[in-house]
């Protein structure tokens, strides 16, 4: 059964393995200093035009996301973010787990406005009792988001300057970062959005590699002690070579952009297909398509392909989530095809 569950239920790009397999019986430092994870911080600064940047390889998003946060956090404060930002629902309380709150404000498909973060932070700051409360000390917003929508540049800028207007970071969670920037309607490349943050990272894990993120502080602004706090979150691999090697691999020949490029084209012909077939699908440029399925239909298609079911609708449909990847093949949308014509008959 051929499944879209999600861009990481298979292994890793076929290139990522072979460079995998080339190193294997060659030995090196551990915990970053191996030639492969200096590599590929080199040709990651290259890309991005930060030749100050820190970098760091840690093992999964949940523990890049909690140890960045935790990080740039004093004890006292909290992240603000969209009220379905992936560390709010889909992180099991990790970031809450280190101390620090996640401050919501109202999602609309799922990006963050600026003008209610501005507001937010000047009622805040206007409050005389702002002492009692947990203080808002950074943002953070993902990059696409979890409904596969996009920030345009106009939007992630002027989120940037209500962050530098207050002195807080911007964080961007970056797991699927490849398809936003493979997207059609994207305005903006990876080095652009190296300038307008101050922590970003890029995903492996969801994007051609077996595991593993890149942490970038693009202006050589990695928190003090950070790589002991990478340790003490437990997202420290003692064989970095494993990331190094898969980034290095990525960033090599835009392999991380072509393997994007072909999850999108391949996203946008699940789209399509759901389109002729008369099924409504949610707008979404990017590998993540969100399908509103009849309950019906759902459990017919559930017999022959495998995908999210994400939230009902109402008590006849459900909002349903089909994720293409480097691995979806033209044989993976036949398949489909065929099974969305017999739920049709």
């Amino acid at each position: 059964m051929i499944s879209f569950e999600s861009d990481y239920n298979n292994g890793a790009h076929p290139d990522v393995l072979r460079r995998l397999l080339e190193t294997n019986e060659n030995q090196s430092a551990s915990y970053g200093d191996d030639i492969w994870s200096q590599q590929a911080r080199e040709k990651i600064k290259a890309t991005i035009q930060c030749p100050q940047a820190d970098i760091f390889f840690l093992v999964g998003g949940t523990q890049a996301n909690a140890t960045v946060i935790d990080a740039m956090l004093r004890s006292y404060e909290g992240v603000v973010a969209v009220e379905t930002a992936h560390i709010n629902v889909h992180e099991s309380g990790a970031v809450e787990a280190s101390g620090h709150k996640v401050i919501t404000l109202p999602s609309h498909n799922g990006c963050m406005n600026a003008t209610e973060l501005s507001n937010y932070l000047e009622r805040f700051h206007a409050d005389p009792t702002w002492e009692h409360m947990v203080f808002p000390g950074m943002v953070y917003i993902t990059f696409p988001t979890e409904l596969g929508t996009l920030y345009s540049a106009s939007e992630i800028e002027a989120i940037y300057n209500v962050t530098r207007r207050y002195d807080i970071p911007l964080f961007i969670d970056g797991a699927r970062l490849g398809y936003g920037l493979a997207a059609t309607t994207y305005d903006f490349d990876l080095n652009w959005l190296a300038h307008h943050c101050d922590a970003f990272y890029i995903g492996g894990t969801k994007v051609g590699a077996l595991c593993g993120e890149a942490v970038v502080f693009p202006k050589g602004n990695a928190p003090k002690g950070f790589f002991t706090i990478v340790k003490r979150h437990g997202a420290l691999l003692a064989k970095s070579r494993l990331a190094g090697v898969q980034f290095d691999a990525l960033f090599t020949d835009e392999l991380y952009m072509k393997i994007s490029r072909h999850a999108v084209d391949m996203a946008m012909r699940v789209r399509e297909l759901f389109k002729q077939a008369g099924i409504p699908v949610r707008e979404s440029p990017t590998n993540q398509q969100f399908v509103e399925l009849e309950n019906k239909q759902m459990e017919s298609l559930l017999k022959e392909v495998l995908f999210e079911t994400w939230e009902p609708i109402d008590e006849n449909h459900t909002l349903c989530r089909f994720v293409t990847s480097w691995a979806t093949t033209d044989s993976d949308l036949a398949i489909l095809e065929n099974a969305l014509k017999s739920v049709h008959i």
